[in-house]
């Protein structure tokens, strides 16, 4: 078969597992139109990844392999967030001067610039992309453990580089983060 043809069949049979797909994903979440954006990622997951899948093995294990992975992914995302629907949350924030943010931000180019590439890609991909070790490793093409460990030596690296010795050193300088550690007055939002 040729590769035109392969690639229509193939097309095919992602466009009929979609019921099975819409199913699972219903079952994982129990939202329909959660999982509805599901299949949707999974399908351009599937695609966009389809020379990596093997013509003659299950293509619907794959396809809920990769459903399962984004929907897990998902949820560890969603464990991070806050439900702020009144507002509260935001209303306690303080916004940081900027003056320093330039700095900072041309400090960590350079200190990226000087990481080994596998571990500036790591962190980016990590750190900055916000991609799960899993996806980063897929996307670098190496073990899970390797990905970790290339983050974890560039983060350290980067420490070093930036001159950071504790996590306290990121983010605010010292007295904006007592400035905005202050609880407001009752009353006051």
């Amino acid at each position: 078969m040729n590769a035109a043809a392969e690639q229509g069949t193939l097309r095919n049979d992602l466009i009929a597992s979609i019921p099975s797909l819409r199913a699972f994903a219903n079952s994982l979440c129990g939202q329909p139109a959660l999982a509805d954006d599901l299949v949707q990622e999974t399908l351009v997951k599937a695609w966009t990844n389809l020379g990596s899948f093997t013509v003659g093995t299950n293509l619907k294990a794959w396809l809920f392999t990769i459903l399962r992975n984004v929907y897990f992914s998902e949820l560890r995302k969603r464990r991070r967030e806050v439900e702020d629907g009144d507002g509260a949350f935001a209303a306690r924030l303080s916004v940081h001067g900027e003056q320093l943010g330039h700095m900072h931000y041309e400090d960590l180019v350079e200190a990226l610039g000087k990481l080994a590439p596998d571990q500036r890609e790591a962190v980016i991909l990590v750190g900055a992309s916000g991609f799960s070790y899993e996806e980063a490793a897929e996307i670098a093409g190496c073990a899970i453990g390797t990905m970790k460990s290339r983050v974890n030596r560039a983060r350290r690296r980067l420490a070093d580089l930036l001159g950071l010795e504790s996590d306290d050193e990121f983010g605010p300088d010292a007295g904006s983060r007592v400035l905005a550690a202050v609880e407001p007055p009752a009353g006051v939002p």
